[in-house]
């Protein structure tokens, strides 16, 4: 029988080096800068010179032959070599010098002056390299090896290369484990962090701290409150801890409680890449993803189908988004055509890797739930049972918080009902694609808590009523919030005549992406973002329209398993006057009223969230009203101008800060038209780096790494980062017939 679960969570944002005198080396130091890194060759004197994090893949050419496939944007892998001299100087004499690894994909091996200091497999997976016995005083020599040419290894874009942060951290010779560090309280009053000590010899002691907290704020999505606090080692080595106060609980009955209050779960998959930036997790960049989904209206994130970045799950602390980490796709079968993927790794390498997971995560208070793993292959033989039953005992002994344990579960069969016995090995049980089992499911099995684990975009409605009626269900989980690299086309729409299917039947090419994200590659969100938000958020947005592409216009439409019909902002639809077309508004009001030109269309009720309307196309003003609220589309002239919009007007000099550009085509009176495709040209003059340009078109092929790149939709994206110079930022973009758009930033 499943158990309510009670628990307290006060968790990590971030092991941050405490201030310290100039003489004292800081604790933490980051080593991203001043590598060189030379592709396929241990080669040297061909290297470049290059700032982490890096994907070298993301610099490719898309390739229809390419050994990453579908799977993997058919982008490059291969092998690659790392290097970079560390400096020590004597103050490091008797110090624990240790590299911090955030993530590298994959196999990385570790080399410190000529000899090997540690390795890994997963890419990822976060670890630790003792570099102690091998560093000296004076110059030393780091080489990292990865080799990502065991293809396909991944059933989606992985990237390649220390595509994350790599740390250099000194301590005294005792120190405090960073990974044992945890945070809990008896009750919301009161705060133990522990911890474990490591003395020189190598023996161990624990570490605690008690903290009474009079009148506690509670972190929740509403309000992410964080706390600080220090714990400090006899030693002197010390290490500042963020944390959040909050009670978590859920049962069959009464569902989920957040501090003592119901909720119900929007929430969204989201894989790792960063669109046009590829695999690399720039801090800015996993900011910026998980701000996306905040605005998008979305409470919660599912990490599909690994760890995510270390920085993403500090933004979820910050902004106030509930998190499902998520440590494995597959199990001992393979999921990919060849032997690559993690079936390969599992039985030697599952319990270390799902320690990371969970030794370095559950600090954060974003994370509420584990995940142990994704429709696994084997789900129908008996040993599973045993297999999650292991992994779900490891997690609970390794998180004193208790987080309920969850795997996605799926079925294309009538077999459903035989999964119940691996189903009862978790906490929570997720459903991927099959809530509409839930009822019977519910009779059958009375204290079964369940959440949908994957969702199809165009079910919006009905999992929210699903949501909604049962209380047994905390949530849903769309595929996916943010479109990305690889599993090439799935949820395009497309055209008559072109490729047909989707991407696990054959070779998609030029698709090179996924189009089933609420918010497209640029960072733009589509209207399905907009109604999705609406049905859940009673107090956000409360009018939005939108304008159904007829079909016929540009071809006959075809949809896939994960589309939406093709639905744009837009009433600019040339060579279609006279013809009908159908707009959409979602609204919380009851009515909703629409013109066009000030002449009244009609007036509807609005159902399920929204009302429909058909009518001639002609060009002009189309205007909804719902109460007192107007929204209205413009049809727009020919293009003649080139708007920038930054997402900030400072870029971070230290820490190489980035800037998100996004590229609006617009008319005379400053709308944007969205048939203009015009190919774009970007200057960047001062201490930034132009690193990715790019739209929204999965079927684009060219580099996003170009200085030039077409728009789509009459939008794109470039993004900057900064060189670590202070001083003025100046961008130009042009466009042939367009008149050049400027922008001028700072970095500092």
């Amino acid at each position: 029988m499943k158990k309510t679960v009670l628990f307290t969570t006060l968790m990590w944002l971030a092991l941050a080096a405490v201030a310290q005198s100039p003489s004292r080396i800081a604790r933490r130091q980051l080593l991203n800068d001043q590598w060189q890194f030379v592709q396929n060759d241990s080669n040297f004197s061909k290297a470049i010179p290059v700032t982490l994090p890096h994907d070298w893949s993301i610099y490719g050419d898309f390739d229809r032959d390419a050994v990453t496939g579908n799977e993997g944007a058919f982008l490059p892998a291969g092998k690659g070599w790392y290097r970079r001299t560390l400096t020590l100087g004597q103050a490091y004499e008797g110090k624990k010098v240790r590299l911090y690894f955030e993530g590298v994909y994959m196999n990385p091996r570790v080399y410190i002056n000529g000899r090997e200091a540690g390795s890994w497999k997963y890419g990822y997976s976060a670890f630790w390299v003792d570099a102690t016995p091998f560093v000296r005083t004076g110059q030393n020599e780091i080489v990292v090896s990865v080799d990502n040419s065991q293809q396909k290894n991944c059933r989606w874009y992985s990237g390649s290369g220390i595509y994350r942060n790599v740390w250099l951290v000194t301590t005294p010779k005792t120190y405090i484990d960073d990974w044992s560090i945890q945070v809990v309280t008896p009750d919301i009053h009161h705060v133990e962090l522990t911890a474990i000590v490591v003395r020189e010899d190598g023996t161990t002691e624990p570490l605690r701290r008690t903290i009474e907290v009079a009148e506690p704020r509670l972190w929740s999505p509403d309000d992410p409150y964080l706390y600080q606090a220090e714990l400090q080692a006899p030693s002197g080595d010390r290490v500042s801890v963020s944390y959040g106060i909050r009670t978590i609980q859920y049962d069959a009955r009464n569902g989920l409680k957040l501090n003592g209050k119901p909720l119900k779960l929007n929430g969204a998959c989201v894989h790792h890449d960063n669109g046009p930036l590829g695999a690399a997790a720039y801090d800015d960049a996993e900011y910026r993803k998980a701000r996306l989904m905040k605005e998008a209206g979305f409470n919660a994130v599912r990490t599909a189908h690994n760890p995510p970045s270390e920085a993403f799950l500090r933004a979820c602390d910050e902004l106030g988004l509930l998190v499902i980490d998520e440590s494995f796709d597959g199990w001992r079968e393979k999921k990919n055509q060849n032997d690559y993927d993690y079936h390969m790794l599992f039985d030697q390498w599952w319990q270390r890797d799902l320690d990371a997971m969970v030794c370095r995560d559950r600090l954060h208070p974003s994370v509420f739930c584990w995940s142990i793993g994704n429709e696994v292959i084997e789900r129908k033989k008996i040993e599973v049972i045993k297999t999650a039953s292991q992994m779900v005992r490891r997690i609970h002994a390794l998180d004193a918080q208790q987080r309920p344990v969850t795997s996605a579960l799926a079925a294309w069969d009538r077999d459903w009902d035989i999964y119940d016995p691996l189903a009862a090995a978790h906490d929570i049980v997720g459903y991927n694609y099959m809530i509409f089992k839930a009822e019977s499911d519910h009779e059958r099995v009375p204290d079964r808590v369940m959440m949908q684990t994957e969702s199809y975009p165009r079910d919006a409605w009905r999992n929210y009523r699903t949501v909604m009626d049962h209380p047994y269900i905390l949530g849903d989980f769309v595929w996916t919030g943010l479109d990305y690299l690889g599993e090439s086309g799935i949820g395009r729409y497309y055209y008559e005549g072109d490729v047909p299917g989707e991407s696990w039947e054959r070779s998609l090419f030029p698709w090179h992406a996924a189009y089933s994200g609420d918010v497209d590659l640029t960072g733009h969100r589509k209207p399905i973002s907009h109604y999705r938000s609406m049905l859940w958020n009673a107090g956000g947005e409360s009018l939005y329209m939108a304008v159904r592409e007829p079909d016929g216009y540009y071809g006959k439409v075809k949809t896939s398993m994960w589309s939406t019909w093709p639905t744009f902002e837009s009433w600019t639809w040339p060579g279609w006057e006279g013809k009908d077309i159908t707009v959409e508004v979602y609204s919380h009001h009851p009515r909703v009223r629409l013109y066009l030109n000030n002449q009244l269309i009609g007036e509807q009720d609005v159902k399920q969230g929204m009302a429909t309307f058909t009518l001639p196309y002609q060009p002009g003003t189309l205007r909804a009203e719902g109460g007192n609220d107007k929204v209205a589309l413009a049809t727009a002239a020919t293009a003649s101008n080139i708007r920038l919009l930054s997402d900030r007007e400072v870029l971070a000099a230290e820490g190489n800060g980035l800037a998100f550009v996004t590229v609006l085509l617009t008319d005379g009176h400053d709308t944007l038209n969205p048939t203009a495709d015009h190919e774009l040209a970007v200057d960047v003059k001062g201490p930034a780096t132009l690193i990715a340009f790019g739209n929204a078109d999965i079927k684009d092929c060219d580099r996003y790494t170009d200085g030039t790149h077409k728009a789509w939709k009459g939008r794109a994206l470039l993004v900057l980062r900064s060189t670590g110079q202070k001083g003025r930022v100046s961008v130009s973009v042009k466009g042939k017939g367009l008149k050049t758009g400027k922008l001028t930033l700072s970095s500092r």
